[in-house]
């Protein structure tokens, strides 16, 4: 739980107070000047409207040059951001011919497989001339290669389940699994900071929705114990199954899941669990192998273990694993099984070859050194971060490193400046976060050397003394500690 410091809150508040205000006084007499030459069709109601779409005009669209950046090379620890300009106040942003070399800290490639790989490139190379890009099918027709049969039992065997099923995207992993799993009569109680393709499957499936407070394992027991014994709305009757779902590190958040905790309470009161391992699979644990072998939870207490391969793995797509019944039931009903596109060919051997080298079977020890790596670079940099004074949210092992700068001027401004200074990093406001929560995060890679972690550190040090969001005292140095205590002696 966050704790926003008053003075934070009120000139945070004042920010977005005075954007609103202003942003209402131009749309007031943009409407009056339009009012004669008004360009909707006649007997039409607008199609932007409300709300959503003023907070786009008045206060997005002033800071978008620091979102979605176009780069130009592959997103590994340094990559080309190509330069834009505006000549209308950030409407519309026109790409230039210049680049910037800039340190990646925004990119989720944890283990590095997101750039050229000794092992895993030449196999993709061949499965692309042997495949072609596409299968332009559903796996249900003619999308299914005997690369997506060797892809789900790798993952299967790599995750600890006995079969799994993998789609094209992981953003519909969720959104079209949830609803399969779940209907009416049936409850989800979801965790309050859960993913958007979580709440949107959630809200899809037709059952009744709860949610916990933030990983708090004993609201999640009240809750339980609150619906169980109310039934279904209306009739009471017992509910027809019950899904917890949460995720193994929120991604706005960089927190670990409680996950034995929650484990523990599902068995009590014989709830299933969803874990969601988006970000945690291949990034956590000593062989990779997520937040279970991490916390050391037995993967059969999971009942469905969900994740994606753009983090950890250099490609896309999404997987689900659970028990044999399960899978094979979600091959007869799920519709991103039957309708979508399955994975493309070259994006499933660069899973299966990641997957070799994050285990060894390549020949070679990189895959243990990656995980390593990515493990001392996190612990390191979340650590220095600390000592400087910044807020930092989530746990140690964790990769995503969420610095919080609440203010809405400060959002650009600390984009902007690392910007200037070759640093990348990823800024997130409203509404990917509560209004007030606003937050710089980072995400750090085992392909980061030392050297360009110092400089990020250093650069993000000078921004941030010069936005104004070391809300904490920094440490003393040590080397001025000691001298100090020689001199007093």
């Amino acid at each position: 739980m966050i704790t926003i410091p008053y003075l934070t809150a009120l000139t945070t508040y004042f920010s977005y107070g005075l954007l609103f205000v202003f942003g209402q006084l131009r749309d007031f007499f943009r409407r009056i000047l339009d009012s004669c030459n008004s360009s909707n069709l006649q007997g039409y109601a607008p199609i932007c409207l409300g709300l959503e779409d003023f907070y786009i005009r008045r206060l997005y669209l002033r800071i978008q040059d620091c979102f979605g950046r176009p780069i130009s090379s592959a997103p590994d620890a340094w990559f080309d951001v190509v330069e834009r300009y505006s000549n209308d106040y950030n409407k519309t942003l026109k790409r230039t011919d210049k680049i910037k070399r800039c340190l990646n800290l925004g990119s989720y490639n944890y283990l590095g497989f997101a750039a050229a790989d000794e092992y895993c490139t030449p196999r993709v190379i061949e499965s692309l001339k042997a495949f072609s890009p596409s299968t332009c099918s559903s796996r249900a027709d003619g999308g299914t290669t005997v690369l997506h049969k060797e892809l789900e039992e790798c993952v299967a065997s790599f995750v600890g389940k006995p079969a799994a099923l993998v789609f094209g995207m992981g953003y519909v992993t969720n959104s079209a699994i949830i609803p399969v799993l779940i209907g009416k009569g049936g409850l989800i109680i979801s965790d309050s900071l859960n993913h958007s393709s979580i709440v949107n499957g959630a809200r899809g499936s037709g059952a009744t929705i709860r949610v916990f407070q933030h990983n708090t394992p004993s609201h999640l027991e009240k809750v339980l114990i609150e619906q169980i014994a109310e039934g279904q709305p209306r009739t009471h009757r017992p509910w027809k199954k019950i899904i917890v779902v949460v995720e193994g590190i929120y991604s706005m958040e960089g927190e670990l899941c409680k996950l034995p905790e929650i484990v523990a309470i599902c068995k009590k009161y014989k709830a299933y669990v969803y874990l969601d391992e988006a970000h945690s699979i291949g990034a956590v644990g000593k062989t990779g192998r997520g937040v279970c072998e991490l916390l050391g939870v037995d993967t059969a207490d999971i009942d469905i273990m969900m994740g994606t391969f753009t983090k950890s793995f250099g490609s896309c797509g999404g997987y689900i694993s659970g028990s044999k019944e399960l899978i094979q039931y979600l091959r007869y009903a799920c519709p991103a099984h039957l309708y979508g596109t399955s994975i493309s060919p070259p994006a499933a051997q660069q899973i299966i070859s990641a997957i070799y080298v994050i285990l060894g079977e390549d020949g070679s020890s990189r895959g243990a050194q990656k995980l390593a790596r990515i493990r001392e670079n996190s612990n390191f940099f979340r650590s220095e971060l600390q000592k400087m004074g910044f807020e930092v949210l989530g746990d140690n092992d964790s990769p995503i490193m969420p610095i919080m700068i609440y203010n809405p001027a400060k959002i650009p401004a600390f984009s902007r400046e690392c910007l200037k200074r070759n640093v990348a990093v990823v800024t997130v406001g409203f509404p990917a976060t509560p209004l007030l929560l606003a937050r710089a995060r980072i995400c750090i890679s085992a392909s980061h050397t030392r050297e360009d972690l110092a400089n990020a550190l250093e650069v993000i040090s000078k921004v941030g003394d010069m936005v104004g969001i070391k809300y904490f005292p920094a440490e003393p140095n040590k080397d001025h500690e000691e001298d100090g205590t020689t001199k007093l002696d």
